[in-house]
């Protein structure tokens, strides 16, 4: 199915848009390291990452010389352990489906485990801190959900490090997760992750991610059913500044009857050398009657010298689904839009400022916890305050 491109949006020079293409380019999946061979960059799954910024993530050259340090906030009921590599939980959502996630899992010594019983339903979020202490770390944390359950659960990520993580999300037949994932790092900190989200029968997953900070930050959020009736909604906002690298892989495996997904992510981009990165597969499988799915990726250009690209990438190998989608654009700053604005009083400055929130206004609510949306909202205008004037 071809993507869709809304009036307005531009694909010269500003968006790439990639052709129809296997969405499963990153089939292959290993826990073991040397499964994957070194990427060199022309690799369909690296051609937008710049290998030299991964500090040895990628070839085998980063030692763990510094330390990430963790701590969990949960409410009465939830169970926190930190547990060994023969812990059978890990693992379980899925395997690492590049050489930097495998590196990753070969390499962690203690992982986190969050676990929500049955039937437990939280009032309060669990609250995972991620600070980074310099040099370079390497972890694995899994939250495990019980049937019937409905939790929600805030990884923060702070400081400054290298680091690469996988994160397992492991829901129950009938529960309901909402993770927001915020990478608010220093200005200097990497970051590579897989987020593996394991859906149960009629279960409910909803991710957020917030990548604001980092020198580079390359997020691989994945979905996949474990039983028919399975939901998954992935909203991201981001907000690339100058020099940064900034890049999410998403891939949602139909392979399952009767599941639904939803994807929306939106990014800002500002300052030279600024370069975002969205990659959206989404693949329906024979199996997969009944799928209902549609993707989605805007991006808003706020100055010159800011480069995205954007590749929605739609597989279908049955006809019998419910409906299935995507699209996207990119388009630089409107001026009519602060003609409107300023027509009826409002300082440029400050229209500009109304424009962006009203941008992100729509995934910013999906947090659904109000101070963490402040705090957002006062990171974009922080962004904006620094740079556009």
């Amino acid at each position: 199915m071809a993507e869709t491109i809304p009036a307005g949006s531009t694909t010269d020079g500003v968006i790439q848009v990639g052709q129809p293409t296997d969405a499963r380019v990153s089939a292959l999946a290993s826990y073991d390291v040397a499964d994957f061979p070194v990427p060199l960059g022309r690799e369909e799954e690296w051609r937008f990452t710049p290998l030299e910024r991964l500090r040895g993530l990628h070839d085998g050259t980063a030692v763990a010389d510094g330390g990430v340090k963790v701590e969990v906030t949960a409410p009465e009921g939830v169970t926190v352990e930190t547990v060994g590599r023969d812990d059978a939980r890990l693992g379980k959502a899925g395997k690492p489906v590049d050489r930097v996630a495998a590196q990753a899992y070969s390499s962690f010594e203690k992982a986190s485990v969050v676990s929500v019983p049955k039937e437990t339903v939280l009032t309060e979020p669990v609250r995972i801190a991620v600070h980074g202490e310099g040099g370079t770390a390497f972890g694995h944390q899994v939250i495990e959900i019980g049937a019937f359950a409905e939790a929600v659960v805030v990884i923060d990520h702070t400081g400054d490090a290298t680091v690469a993580a996988n994160v397992e999300y492991l829901i129950g037949d009938g529960a309901k997760l909402t993770v927001v994932s915020v990478q608010d790092w220093d200005d200097t900190a990497v970051h590579a992750g897989q987020h593996t989200a394991l859906v149960g029968r009629d279960a409910t997953f909803k991710s957020v991610v917030v990548t604001f900070g980092g020198d580079l930050v390359r997020l691989h959020p994945r979905v996949v059913y474990g039983a028919p009736g399975g939901e998954a909604e992935l909203y991201g906002l981001y907000f690339t500044d100058n020099g940064q690298h900034q890049e999410h892989r998403l891939f949602i495996d139909h392979d399952t009857p009767h599941c639904r997904s939803n994807v929306a992510y939106k990014g800002a981009l500002q300052g030279a050398e600024a370069h975002a990165v969205w990659i959206g597969d989404v693949l329906i499988r024979a199996a997969a009657e009944g799928t209902d799915t549609y993707e989605l990726n805007r991006n808003l250009v706020l100055t010159d010298g800011a480069r995205v690209d954007s590749v929605p990438n739609l597989e279908i190998e049955t006809g019998e689904i419910v409906g299935a989608g995507h699209a996207s654009a990119t388009g630089r700053f409107e001026d009519e839009q602060l003609f409107y604005l300023m027509a009826r009083g409002i300082p440029a400055d400050e229209a500009r400022r109304l424009v962006v929130r009203g941008f992100f206004a729509e995934l910013v609510q999906q947090i659904g916890i109000p101070e963490l949306e402040e705090r957002l909202i006062a990171k974009i205008e922080a962004e904006l305050e620094a740079s556009v004037g």
